[in-house]
């Protein structure tokens, strides 16, 4: 059986615990946008509110399309959540994102997030989480829902760096122009590969799905 696509099932027959319900069949809408980008960088993703902000942060990567090569962090209310301390380079003190599900930051009807990916090129982006609600058992979450324009380029500069290089590129008296074109050979700003995300989303998904049944074997053991 597969307990992310039947969770009430298994619930009704005793092999989950009433307390997992949320776990299981929770969700939340999940709007990320690049800040300061124009026109607007988004995406929009369901997400099951059991998973922890580590987690959250690995689907905003995947959703976006960066490739997690950098720090990052988030602040939830004036409360910073990222990497143990260990792990980073003396950034400030923070709550670690491994062991908080995003289900135990939600306030009522809208919460804010600021997530920002790599301190040196500095993306800002606003998070948005809203109409939490038990999800379709027909469905494998986290799963996309919309969402336009490909994200920028890793190590371009930041905002900033992004818009001035792709101003270079269609400037052929530019003095970077001939290097930024070769650099950018295939990059379409407006282009969003949505079966890659989808790809990079199942994996989460499935790594959900061998949670659920560790759980079902641990209640039947």
């Amino acid at each position: 059986m597969d307990l992310a696509r039947e969770p009430r099932i298994a619930i009704l027959c005793g092999m989950i615990p009433t307390t997992g319900l949320d776990s299981f069949t929770q969700i939340a809408t999940v709007r990320v946008e690049l800040k300061d980008s124009d026109p607007p960088i988004w995406r929009v993703v369901e997400v099951p509110t059991s998973v922890t902000l580590k987690v959250l942060h690995e689907i905003i990567q995947a959703t976006m399309g960066w490739f997690d090569y950098h720090l990052w962090e988030m602040v939830i209310g004036g409360q910073t959540y990222g990497l143990p301390m260990e792990e980073d380079w003396g950034t400030a003190p923070r709550k670690v994102a491994s062991r908080t599900r995003l289900r135990d930051v939600l306030q009522p009807d809208t919460t804010k997030i600021d997530y920002v990916y790599d301190f040196g090129d500095r993306w800002e982006h606003a998070v948005i989480v809203s109409n939490v609600r038990a999800g379709d058992v027909g469905n494998s979450y986290p799963r996309f829902v919309a969402g336009e324009r490909d994200c920028p380029p890793e190590d371009c500069g930041g905002i900033s760096g992004f818009y001035e290089m792709l101003q270079a590129r269609v400037d052929p008296h530019h003095p970077e122009h001939v290097r930024i074109r070769e650099w950018l050979d295939g990059y379409d700003p407006e282009e969003l590969d949505v079966f890659l995300i989808e790809v990079a989303l199942k994996r989460i998904a499935s790594r959900r799905n061998a949670a659920a049944k560790r759980i079902l074997k641990s209640a039947n053991d």
